[in-house]
């Protein structure tokens, strides 16, 4: 079957070389029995690949049944899995099929493979094996032909490694694998798709989308798309319906490309793409590069910057009220420094702000360390004045302090001090003391 004709009937849009190698797996293994293992962040399409597989098999007059593993509490997954009998526990009023005996003859397609408890692990692994599993409450061996296709988002390796999830399950379900590339890394098809989701999406809401500008157009293309084509999709669909015969500018796109994959990081940013080196001269490539390495390290560098402020600011506003929040500075006299900096820090002045605009903490009654050292070290005495040090000069210390303790090793001084490499390069810099 020609490729083309494969691709749109079962949804799977696209003409860039990543999913090019999708549809080629697809075509060689769909014809097999054989288990296939689908890898890829969330919304790549993991289910439209699964339903390709089992529309093109032998099996796809009979049923695909469609489990998503991480949705059903640990409590009932063996019993929607593998059935149950009457009585089998309180509420089984009466016998239940379970996923595998209905997907008998046909495929099923175990969603989130990764989330599974272990005790339903064994009981897969059997089943992949030769078909057997009992139901919940029965000692009867029941069988069932089923073509089995697995999905994760995560590292199922990893998860073997950190113990929840059972190694030769692992590999029984890593004969085949086909990984299904993100949108960012195709986006030559992320065009063509949004055109298909608009043109669907229209004839179903009776709209008419008036198209969009290059700025628009430029957007789309360098968008990260965290939520992948199941973002793409919903926000097609919300520019047909909340933008209703609207001429689609950048600005006016923007606000509906609002993704975020973790805290911190800059997905909604747009990102820089490699150029195609036919179309561009060595020199403007590595100016690309370059303006790329700059951006990358100024998005690592402001996000440093903002867990230094998070810190400091928690550390002048609180004033250590609580010796249990005290930081643990880098010497083996910890308890005894912790002592003199709070001391410093917990006098009160009403009309005296701190230089985060915080104002310090009321005096409060420290209980001394029962354990006194003789002889005050050098971080005491750093402390010990009735002057509140700057931030800077905290810095400087603490930098010299860490650099001292590891003979001149900055990795583990930056790894002590908890900020990177880059930052404590640029703060011995800043302060002079390369």
């Amino acid at each position: 079957m020609d490729r083309e004709v494969f691709q749109e009937p079962f949804g799977l849009l696209g003409k860039s070389d990543a999913i090019r190698q999708v549809v080629d797996k697809i075509m060689q293994v769909s014809k097999t029995d054989i288990t296939v293992l689908l890898q890829g962040e969330s919304g790549v399409g993991k289910d439209v690949t699964a339903r390709a597989i089992h529309g093109l098999s032998e099996r796809k007059h009979n049923d695909l049944v469609i489990v998503n593993c991480g949705a059903i509490p640990e409590g009932i997954i063996e019993s929607e899995l593998f059935g149950h009998e009457k009585g089998a526990f309180t509420g089984a009023n009466d016998s239940r099929e379970g996923y595998f005996e209905k997907a008998d003859g046909g495929t099923i397609f175990l969603d989130e493979i990764g989330d599974t408890p272990l005790n339903v692990q064994v009981k897969l692994l059997r089943v992949l094996e030769n078909g057997e599993f009992f139901r919940v409450g029965s000692s009867k061996v029941q069988t069932t032909n089923v073509r089995v296709i697995a999905a994760t988002n995560k590292d199922l390796w990893q998860l073997v490694q950190e113990g929840t999830f059972r190694e030769d399950l692992y590999y029984r379900l890593d004969t085949v694998q086909i990984f299904l590339p993100p949108l960012r890394e195709r986006q030559e098809d992320i065009i063509e798709i949004f055109r298909k989701f608009v043109q669907e999406f229209s004839t179903r809401y009776d709209s008419v989308f008036k198209g969009f500008s290059d700025e628009a157009r430029a957007l789309l293309t360098s968008y990260r798309w965290p939520g992948n084509i199941r973002e793409l999709r919903n926000v097609s669909e919300q520019l047909v319906v909340l933008e209703k015969s609207q001429f689609i500018d950048a600005e006016r796109l923007q606000k509906y490309l609002k993704g975020r994959q973790h805290e911190g990081s800059a997905d909604n940013l747009p990102m820089v793409s490699e150029p195609e080196r036919d179309n561009q001269s060595f020199s403007d490539n590595f100016g690309r590069r370059d303006r790329e390495l700059i951006y990358r390290a100024l998005l690592e560098l402001s996000n440093d910057i903002g867990d230094v402020k998070k810190m400091l600011a928690g550390l002048v506003y609180s004033g250590f009220p609580n010796k249990s929040n005290l930081p643990v500075l880098p010497t083996s006299s910890s308890v005894s420094a912790q002592e003199s900096v709070s001391s410093q820090l917990i006098k009160y002045n009403p009309d005296v702000e701190t230089p985060l605009g915080m104002r310090s903490m009321p005096e409060q009654e420290i209980e001394e360390p029962t354990d006194v050292y003789e002889e005050e070290n050098e971080i005491e005495r750093f402390f010990s004045s009735d002057e509140i040090p700057s931030i800077e000069a905290t810095e400087q210390f603490l930098i010299k302090r860490a650099l001292e303790k590891y003979d001149g090793n900055r990795r583990k001084a930056s790894e002590t001090l908890c900020i990177s490499e880059r930052t404590l390069y640029r703060k011995l810099d800043q302060y002079g003391l390369a």
